[in-house]
């Protein structure tokens, strides 16, 4: 399956940057995921930390839980890459499958709906700022659409005219769902780069 998104999102200020593809990650794509993950090795995230699916104590690695996921019918992420180099990462899961979301204390369940949750962003340094975000929301949406999926959630923060950290920016900036016809459901109690974060949805059966 191969997705690409709105030719808008490849092209800024008049410039065109390559066409940005968007695929789901699967485990012939590892290298590709590890590639853009694995920066910090086994120790890094590697979009584990908010499914609270992996447990070292366990003997299940990061990583380890990653491949696992990468086999499962629904993708645990989206690839995007432009010009055949991958420069992306989104992370999904079903939010009523996803422990941590689940048993959250600071990120409310608004419904019991197996929406999508939008867990995380990574994008290649050198590419932010260029599309690559948006391509992804972009299939994401449409894949989760494809599924039969009642809707997309996530759960970015809005700096309005304050700048952040990169680091801290890896779970969405709001305007980029409000484009994207999410509404903004409520401010959450969770926090990224010291701001709130807030529950946005895209439901769609209206």
């Amino acid at each position: 399956m191969l997705m690409r998104s709105d030719e808008s999102a490849h092209m800024l200020h008049g410039m065109d940057e390559g066409q940005i593809e968007v695929v789901p990650a699967t485990l012939e794509r590892w290298p590709d995921v590890e590639l853009i993950l694995g920066g910090e090795g086994d120790v890094g995230c590697w979009c584990q930390s908010w499914r609270g699916v992996a447990r070292p104590d366990k003997g299940l690695t990061r990583p380890e839980a990653l491949r696992r996921q990468l086999a499962d019918d629904m993708p645990p992420g989206f690839l995007a890459y432009r010009n055949g180099e991958v420069v992306g990462w989104c992370g999904v899961g079903v939010r009523t499958e996803t422990p941590r979301l689940v048993g959250s204390r600071t990120i409310p369940a608004i419904d019991d709906r197996p929406v999508w949750s939008i867990g995380c962003f990574r994008i290649r340094p050198g590419q932010r700022r260029s599309g690559v975000a948006t391509a992804l929301l972009a299939a994401v949406v449409q894949a989760a659409r494809d599924a039969g999926a009642p809707g997309v959630e996530a759960y970015p923060v809005d700096p309005v005219d304050r700048r952040i950290n990169s680091g801290f920016a890896f779970v969405g900036l709001a305007s980029m769902f409000d484009r994207a016809g999410f509404r903004r459901v409520v401010e959450t109690g969770a926090h990224s780069a010291g701001l709130p974060r807030l529950l946005v949805r895209l439901d769609f059966d209206g």
